[in-house]
């Protein structure tokens, strides 16, 4: 007969002790996915190291002890046939039978609000129907990847339009870690670090900085200034350029001082100057062009600094009209994260191993806290009250019946219309569908550079393009790739799944020595009549990466939504940072737990388990 396990709520842990593992006796690190349920997240030995932040610049500490889980990735339909063969009396029992909320799906918002209820002292069971942590915020070996936006059992609609190129996936292709929210970064002042500071979770993930930012300007890839030095040094801007840059970011500083400061009025001291209120309420790229800024510094200002993803020069017509206030707002975050960590490059940053690190540390922050752990168990039916209707539990894979007061589900569960959520939180996803891109190429984009984020400006690759497309090059130095190869995701918002994935081509077209595209009909776009799209200048002797393996592929925009009991988390949007997902995951807290604070400072666990085996990454 086979045993069952019984399941325990997870034990303080003593200081340098090894965190309990519940549900097995002897946990093995590297035992194949097919073994029992593991009941709490197989998690990397990593440490992130911050102390309080104060105003002076804090060094990272990258400190490197992982036992990294070596059992593959199963597919989805994979999995789910796998999990037909297996009987109910093989998976484990789960005790007790109540909680206060169960989470379905391991995604970053799912996992944020798991941590957030059980520092708040809830009770939480945490399930995912997948072997790994992470859904749709995941990071996959390339085979599992492919498979995964690929699976004829995922949900309609989620993944969509998928092309590849015919070439075989590079080797060893497990070692291709392909993050499904890319391309993604974090801000070294943005809220998201913050979190992971006063959650426990940055004791978990390890982080590299971005080396540049590049913008496509007429045909050329022209670097980012981030600084006055770097203005003065960049040799693509022309003096008048230069001076011009200059007056504007020293506008825009004193602004952002006088604002921290308190000041209301639109002179400071000093001769500090704020920007007039009705400035700050006109589109963005009217208050560049009053400030007689080029063509050139305003694509540069509003796609590459203040990220905006609509063309802005459309007036009326344009989707989503950036304000001068947003705008100034999005540089203030640039400017501020440049220099906070003294050994961070830039304003960016990016986890190592890739994005699926974050859902996976607060995870672990959650299983401190004692929430409970249970990976591949879907929920297969929501159990309701026969005289009210209302939610009151769910049936698992295993036929066990689970009770709660609340219940969050991933994006890709489809519930009955008597329990959807009927608010949906207000997000910035303006668009229906995301068009995206992976490549694996054999040279960086640029001499000396390994992680390099860079912006297509709208109409830079052709005359109709209406949205900026955003690629970002990393390198096996953030170990997602073998040394010597690097993975560019692009993106860019549309309602046109069609023509998304043809910024993503003409994208690619620009930047690599294609050994074929994933659409082989692509058509030369052009910038106008007769005029076809220019690749990047390349000095004498230099050639574009050679395109290895590539491919392109729709995802849907889902929003957050809720009412009363049961909530839906969103999908990733087409963002560059993850602010609009935690703004959302906020509000869906908020919305649970009425007056609860979501995840206060000195939120972290006393006693922060110290696993650091010794070992290196694979």
């Amino acid at each position: 007969m086979h045993h069952r396990p019984s399941v325990k709520q997870p034990q303080p842990c003593d200081q340098g002790s090894k965190e309990q593992i519940i549900g097995t006796e002897n946990r093995n690190r590297d035992s194949d996915v097919n073994s029992q349920n593991l009941f709490l997240p197989p998690f990397r030995s990593v440490s992130f190291h911050f102390s309080a932040f104060s105003k002076k610049k804090i060094p990272f500490q990258w400190e490197r002890g992982f036992n990294r889980q070596k059992s593959p990735l199963l597919s989805p339909p994979v999995l789910l046939a796998a999990m037909a063969e297996i009987p109910t009396s093989d998976y484990p029992t789960i005790d007790p039978t109540s909680f206060d909320l169960i989470v379905s799906g391991t995604g970053l918002s799912a996992s944020l609000l798991a941590a957030a209820a059980s520092v708040a002292g809830k009770s939480v069971l945490h399930l995912d129907s997948n072997p790994f942590y992470g859904s749709h915020f995941s990071s996959l070996p390339l085979p599992s990847f492919l498979s995964y936006i690929s699976s004829p059992s995922s949900p309609p609609n989620l993944y969509s339009d998928v092309e590849a190129s015919s070439q075989s996936l590079p080797e060893p292709s497990r070692s291709f870690l392909v993050d499904l929210v890319g391309p993604r970064l974090l801000y070294c002042s943005d809220e998201t670090v913050d979190l992971l500071l006063r959650s426990g979770a940055s004791h978990h993930v390890e982080f590299k900085s971005v080396d540049s930012s590049l913008v496509y300007w007429d045909g050329k890839l022209c670097s980012v200034p981030d600084s006055r030095q770097a203005i003065f040094k960049d040799k693509s801007l022309g003096l008048t350029e230069k001076s011009q840059m200059m007056k504007f970011f020293k506008l825009v500083q004193s602004h952002i001082s006088l604002t921290r400061s308190g000041t209301t009025t639109e002179s400071g001291e000093e001769g500090g100057v704020m920007i007039p209120e009705e400035d700050l309420e006109m589109p963005f790229v009217e208050f560049l062009k009053k400030q007689r800024l080029p063509p050139k510094i305003r694509a540069l200002v509003l796609y590459a600094i203040a990220m905006a993803d609509y063309e802005q020069d459309n007036g009326d017509s344009c989707k989503m009209v950036v304000s001068t206030r947003e705008g100034i707002e999005t540089i203030s975050l640039y400017t501020s994260s440049i220099g906070r960590f003294v050994n961070a490059v830039g304003a960016f940053i990016y986890p190592m191993y890739g994005h699926g690190e974050l859902p996976q540390a607060f995870c672990r922050c959650a299983a401190v806290k004692g929430a409970l752990y249970v990976l591949r168990m879907p929920v297969i039916d929501i159990l309701t009250d026969k005289e009210s209707n209302k939610y009151i539990g769910v049936r698992l894979a295993s036929g066990q019946e689970i009770f709660s007061s609340k219940l969050v589900l991933d994006p890709s569960y489809q519930i009955p219309a008597s329990l959807s959520p009927r608010e949906t939180v207000v997000s910035s996803n303006l668009s229906s569908y995301v068009a995206k891109g992976v490549c694996i190429t054999d040279r960086s984009l640029e001499p000396n550079s390994a992680n390099i984020l860079l912006v297509f400006p709208p109409k830079s690759l052709h005359q109709e393009q209406s949205t900026a497309v955003r690629a970002l090059q990393i390198s096996g130095n953030v170990a997602v790739c073998p040394s010597g190869f690097f993975i560019v995701h692009l993106s860019t918002p549309c309602e046109d799944a069609a023509l998304g994935k043809e910024y993503i081509n003409s994208a690619m077209k620009a930047l690599f020595n294609s050994r074929e595209l994933p659409a082989e009909s692509v058509q030369a776009q052009t910038k106008e009549e007769g005029e076809s799209v220019e690749a990047p200048t390349q000095e004498e002797g230099e050639t574009k990466p050679t395109l290895l393996w590539c491919c392109a592929f729709v995802q849907e925009l889902r929003e957050a939504s809720y009412d009363g009991a049961v909530s839906i988390c969103p999908m990733p949007d087409a963002n560059l940072d993850f602010r609009n997902i935690l703004s959302t995951t906020r509000k869906l807290f908020q919305n649970m737990y009425p007056g609860e604070e979501f995840i206060p400072q000195n939120s972290a666990a006393d006693n922060i388990d110290d696993d650091a085996d010794e070992g290196s990454p694979e």
